[in-house]
């Protein structure tokens, strides 16, 4: 499994150099809460802030909550929904229409997470995530279906005494996106994005973790591709 995820990565990295490519520099901030109401219940909810190319103001606002079942200590299954308006800029008059300055994207979402410990001391998930789109454009809207793939490796940085509930942490992650519904009316390709992501973290408490890191977004366009270097501060909470 590994073996075939870093060939998908490397053959992907390898198309997306193959077309013209767009370099910018953004910001993300990350909120994500996960509370548990009973040992089978719980609320996801998580929040961002992406800011346009060279943090010049402030591009999609994400809002994703979603109801939690607890499957086993190991696994659980989240049903949710998110809201994500996009900002954007030089809106010129092109035939003498005005252009929608906002667009808005509203998802239904499926997930499903699995977490494991690899080796003694580190945390490693993997999240299942299928995604029916409701997506508005400046002609027309457009209903799409995604896949997405996430892995997510937790390290503490210092011997630890039983779980983990203090200290410096690496984090290092990896999501795959697939376009599986009307793919030819986004970018004509299987294959939609990839995020790369190391971080490095401070666990407050074994509520509360705070971390700092750099991700590389390759997205897949139609006639050029992007990639963007973002700066990521990320809150997450537990209760």
């Amino acid at each position: 499994m590994r073996k075939i995820l870093l060939l998908a990565i490397f053959s992907f990295t390898a198309l997306l150099l193959q077309a013209q490519t767009v370099t910018q520099n953004t910001g993300w901030l990350l909120f994500l809460n996960s509370t548990k109401f009973n040992e089978k219940w719980g609320l996801h909810f998580d929040f961002q802030l992406r800011s346009q190319n060279n943090w010049d103001g402030v591009r999609n606002v994400l809002v994703r909550p979603g109801i939690t079942y607890y499957i086993n200590k190991s696994s659980n299954a989240t049903l949710g929904y998110l809201y994500t308006p996009t900002f954007l800029q030089n809106n010129s008059v092109v035939g003498g229409v005005s252009p929608k300055s906002t667009l808005t994207e509203h998802r239904i979402w499926q997930q499903y997470i699995y977490s494991h410990q690899p080796w003694k001391g580190a945390a490693l998930s993997h999240r299942f995530r299928l995604e029916q789109r409701f997506i508005e454009r400046q002609t027309d809207d457009l209903f799409a279906q995604r896949f997405r793939y996430f892995f997510r490796l937790v390290q503490p940085l210092q011997k630890q005494e039983g779980a983990f509930t203090k200290g410096v942490f690496a984090a290092l992650q990896n999501e795959l996106f697939f376009n599986i519904q009307n793919k030819d009316q986004l970018n004509g390709s299987l294959f939609d994005q990839n995020r790369a992501y190391l971080a490095i973290g401070y666990r407050v408490s074994k509520s509360f973790d705070i971390e700092a890191g750099y991700l590389n977004q390759a997205v897949k366009g139609v006639s050029a591709n992007t990639v963007n270097n973002v700066v990521q501060l990320a809150l997450y909470t537990r209760f």
